[in-house]
């Protein structure tokens, strides 16, 4: 299979002698067999920021080194599929350009789900990891006679190995170092349902952008238009000398612990007596109640779906959804817990639940760790993405800073009665755009023209720190919020989880709080041929006009992403998604009678665009 350069990529042989035909799903393993083999690699998680390159992929693995049973006497799953013990790549025609989302990869990569073909294929997959090492080697500039690095793994989804191999095949290929982590977070489909995957990227300097994606994708279609099957069937049996595989679980997980130990002032075990039980949701965070609770002494009896299993059967390993949360949160009552943890499916997601049953998630996640932080670091910028509440933004700007004020007050009156110099600190709320990456650049932005920032969030749960190179690690996130525990067991306090639910105190919280879609018909005459995206933006500037109409309605004076609204005790936000042809609608409100006021000012403004379905807002305001 010609590659960059007239070099040949060479592959690696696909574990077992059976091997996915991805076009119709054909497995590694007899996936419909109870007798089928387990292989017993390590398959653990990589923490990014020593290595030249860590590259990380939504591919995730069948292949479960602790859990090998899971899978055994389950009920049979796709037994449609074929196996065959020959791969047909079918080189058909592809369109690399529509596997961009944002500054990710994602496509389908099993079949069996009606009008999703496969486009996430074995050739697709290996021409794409052969495109991001050329981009690479150039960024890089590197040394022919020391190749560069790059690492590649995957979280606990069902076309785990066949893409992570294809991925290894087009970085060897491209003459660069493969070292296979296995097991990672960070993936790219953790919201995705199990049918469909993708590839994500970071150097050492952090994550691609959309930009360096845009230039990927566009150099695989040319090597893969130089693919041949004949040449693809070849590259399959041959193995590469450069594919390594590296047991980085050990160190990741001695770090968190050391961390823990570290603000309790190097007690060995400085949780012991604690009960927190983990939900992982069959995701990839099951190591988290082993490798990183018991070390420190942490009683975890009760912790529930850690056996990672891709078809995610108890709940949707999502810390923003309902049933998730109701799991974890019956999880902490059932077994009179100190405190609940729960991931999402990769881990680049976190929340948390205290004794009492009390959610740590969206804005209160978000108030929780711009406590903490700000207790380490007063007055610095905390970046959320765009959905916040202003409650949150009191909560960081006054109340927060309020309480923290009067604390200095009384330590340093003397101070400030000799020299009249107030000690504030107060932290600073910077609303921006919505999406992990955005809220992470734009917290390094601030940092590089002198405004400093160590924390940038989502509502979703992503969160990243300025201390951890700016990785949205939702392991670290947890690890912050232990060190709290810990350091204030140690200080005396044997309050449990009470610490942390006292630290949000004051955040003033909306009684309703609702996310409307609104969806553009883009076969609607009124598009004119036009895109949805020209369409939702005209939609965006009608209602911003009639806004400055209303006096009842007050535009947010800075605002980076849509409409955004106070009015009626509340506020809206309408945006344009990023990707899809929907205008999200974001209400919050004291009462649903002020909700409602809020949307029917959207509904007026939006009735005179016929190719908007209105239908859930009008649903809403229909329902006072």
């Amino acid at each position: 299979m010609a590659a960059m350069s007239g070099k040949i990529v060479e592959n690696v042989i696909v574990a077992k002698n059976r091997q996915l035909r991805t076009n119709e799903y054909y497995y590694q393993r007899d996936c419909c067999s109870a007798a089928a083999p387990y292989s017993h690699r390590n398959l653990l998680p990589f923490h990014g920021g020593k290595k030249l390159l860590a590259w990380r992929s939504g591919i995730s693995s069948m292949h479960l080194p602790k859990y090998q049973t899971a899978f055994v006497n389950r009920p049979t799953v796709y037994c449609n599929a074929a196996l065959s013990t020959t791969a047909e790549p079918y080189l058909d025609k592809v369109d690399f350009m529509k596997l961009q989302n944002g500054s990710d990869i994602r496509g389908v990569a099993v079949a069996g789900v009606e009008g999703e073909p496969v486009t996430l294929t074995e050739p697709v997959t290996e021409a794409i990891a052969a495109a991001f090492s050329a981009w690479l080697s150039e960024k890089k500039k590197a040394d022919a006679s020391k190749p560069l690095k790059v690492s590649v793994g995957h979280d606990s989804r069902i076309s785990a190995q066949v893409l992570q191999d294809a991925v290894s095949r087009g970085i060897a290929g491209a003459g660069l170092d493969v070292v296979q982590y296995g097991w990672v977070y960070d993936s790219p489909s953790c919201h995705l349902p199990y049918n469909r995957n993708g590839l994500k990227f970071f150097t050492n300097a952090g994550g691609l952008g959309k930009a360096d994606i845009k230039n990927i994708l566009e150099r695989a279609g040319d090597i893969y238009n130089s693919f041949t099957d004949e040449g693809f069937l070849k590259s399959k049996r041959q193995a590469s000398e450069s594919i390594k595989q590296v047991d980085y679980m050990t160190v990741y997980t001695s770090g968190l612990v050391k961390a823990v130990r570290n603000a309790a002032g190097n007690r060995e075990k400085p949780l012991e007596g604690f009960h927190i039980v983990v939900d992982a949701g069959n995701g990839a965070g099951g190591f988290f109640a082993e490798q990183v609770l018991q070390p420190l002494g942490a009683i975890t009896s009760g912790s529930q779906f850690l056996e990672p299993d891709g078809l995610f059967p108890n709940h949707i390993p999502n810390p923003e959804d309902k049933t998730a949360m109701k799991a974890i949160t019956q999880a902490v009552l059932q077994n009179k817990a100190d405190l609940g943890i729960i991931f999402d499916t990769d881990v680049d997601r976190s929340a948390a639940v205290d004794s009492t049953g009390r959610e740590f998630n969206r804005n209160r996640l978000i108030a929780l760790m711009s406590a903490i932080v700000l207790e380490e670091h007063p007055g610095t910028t905390i970046v959320t993405d765009s959905v916040t509440s202003d409650g949150l933004t009191t909560f960081i700007e006054k109340k927060l800073g309020m309480q923290k004020t009067i604390m200095a007050h009384c330590l340093f009156a003397v101070f400030e009665c000799a020299y009249n110099v107030p000690v504030f600190f107060r932290g600073k709320h910077h609303r921006f755009k919505r999406g992990y990456k955005n809220v992470i650049d734009e917290a390094v932005r601030l940092n590089s023209v002198g405004e400093e920032s160590h924390l940038a969030i989502e509502t979703s749960g992503h969160g990243a720190l300025k201390e951890n190179h700016w990785l949205d690690d939702g392991a670290y996130l947890m690890v912050k919020v232990l060190n709290k525990l810990a350091s204030a067991r140690a200080s005396g306090n044997a309050g449990g989880s009470k610490v942390l639910t006292d630290l949000v105190e004051g955040l003033q919280e909306p009684e309703v709080a609702v996310e409307l879609r609104l969806k553009i018909d883009q076969n609607h005459p009124d598009l004119k041929g036009g895109s949805f995206r020209e369409y939702g933006e005209a939609v965006l500037k009608h209602l911003e006009n009639h806004v400055k109409s209303d006096t009842k309605l007050q535009k947010a004076p800075v605002n980076y992403e849509g409409v955004r609204v106070s009015g009626f005790g509340g506020w809206f936000l309408l945006r344009l998604s990023l990707h899809d042809p929907v205008l999200p609608l974001n209400i919050e409100a004291s009462s649903h009678e002020n909700a409602v006021k809020l949307g029917l000012a959207v509904a007026s403004a939006v009735n005179e665009f016929h190719a908007l379905d209105t239908s859930a807002l009008d649903k809403f305001v229909q329902s006072s």
